[in-house]
């Protein structure tokens, strides 16, 4: 009897990819490209399974292609390239890889936090163009981090991580907004207070966006918004591309609005908007916030524990939408 196929859409390390091989017939991407979208169709024929990452699209149109699909599973955290409604209808199990990026994204995000602060891509370009020619007292002068307000916008694991950081390592006083606020008993750990919105963006001498890509925060973060942000405020945003509008934060960043940012994440990514990479007082870095060898490898594990279980009568680890392998 014939294996069942699947496709690896994403180049990963070889020896997980391996672990699927006594299971299925595995198709590999070579390429450190992501798959068009009409390729990607074109070689998930007859495919059981596919391992994605945020790079490949899973929409209605290609699961109606492709109709022998029955699991999804991507190596990243956020899902929102697949259309999990669609997915769940079509009795396609979706899986993701949260918890095992928590600390390292957390990690990154506050050194990202701490670099814009203390103006470090500034200053080293600066000196990489030999402009350096003498010490001055408000030389590359930043805002301080320990003692500092913390804004965390979205106290999901990684939002807790960053507050617990700030809390206990540098002794900043924190604040969050959130949809619901956290129990009490969670709170405390973290010295974190719940605040509305508005007030958060008041407050917050460095505010760190954690909050899931979604319809309902799209552009969650824009002139407004930022318009409520102290003018020595710092702004790092390790969410998703489009929960901060990158035009408006451009415009904020060259008139003073906020002192300065911190992106990892794009609307439109691997494009980056034209004005932000005019303006000095940005850091920026390519999605790259869950980037050590061991935590990739990590969700690289998991996504292949998520699709063996999925197609093999098991129950993957980190289900989405669980209830269709009822079906």
């Amino acid at each position: 009897m014939s294996k069942p196929q699947v496709l690896v859409a994403v180049n990963t390390f070889s020896d997980i990819v391996d672990r699927l091989r006594p299971h299925f017939d595995v198709e590999t991407n070579e390429t450190d490209q992501p798959l068009p979208y009409d390729e990607l169709i074109r070689r998930l024929q007859g495919k059981a399974g596919v391992y994605v990452s945020g790079s490949n699209k899973i929409d209605a149109a290609l699961l109606d292609a492709c109709p022998d699909l029955r699991a999804v599973c991507t190596m990243a955290v956020g899902y929102n390239n697949i259309d999990l409604p669609a997915c769940t209808a079509r009795g396609v199990v979706v899986s993701n890889a949260p918890d095992v990026l928590t600390e390292t994204t957390a990690d990154f995000g506050f050194a990202l936090m701490m670099a814009t602060a203390r103006r470090i891509t500034e200053s080293e370009h600066f000196l990489r163009r030999g402009e350096w020619k003498h010490w001055s007292v408000t030389m590359f002068a930043g805002a301080d981090v320990h003692g500092a307000t913390l804004g965390v916008l979205g106290m999901g694991r990684i939002g807790a991580a960053i507050a617990r950081r700030g809390h206990l390592g540098f002794g900043m006083p924190v604040i969050y907004h959130n949809r619901s606020r956290l129990p009490a008993e969670q709170e405390a750990p973290l010295g974190a207070t719940w605040v509305e919105k508005d007030e958060l963006l008041r407050r917050a001498d460095h505010l760190v966006i954690v909050v899931p890509y979604s319809p309902s925060s799209h552009h969650l973060v824009g002139e407004k918004e930022l318009a409520l942000m102290k003018p020595t405020a710092t702004l790092t945003n390790i969410a998703r591309g489009g929960v901060v509008n990158d035009a408006a934060l451009a415009r904020a960043l060259k008139a003073g609005t906020i002192a300065a940012a911190g992106l990892d994440v794009f609307e439109g990514e691997p494009a980056v908007h034209a004005e932000l990479l005019s303006c000095s007082n940005v850091v920026l870095t390519p999605h790259i916030a869950s980037a050590t060898v061991a935590t990739r490898r990590a969700m690289s594990d998991l996504a292949v524990d998520n699709l063996i279980a999925a197609l093999t009568g098991g129950t993957p680890p980190t289900a989405l939408n669980p209830g269709v392998l009822k079906r």
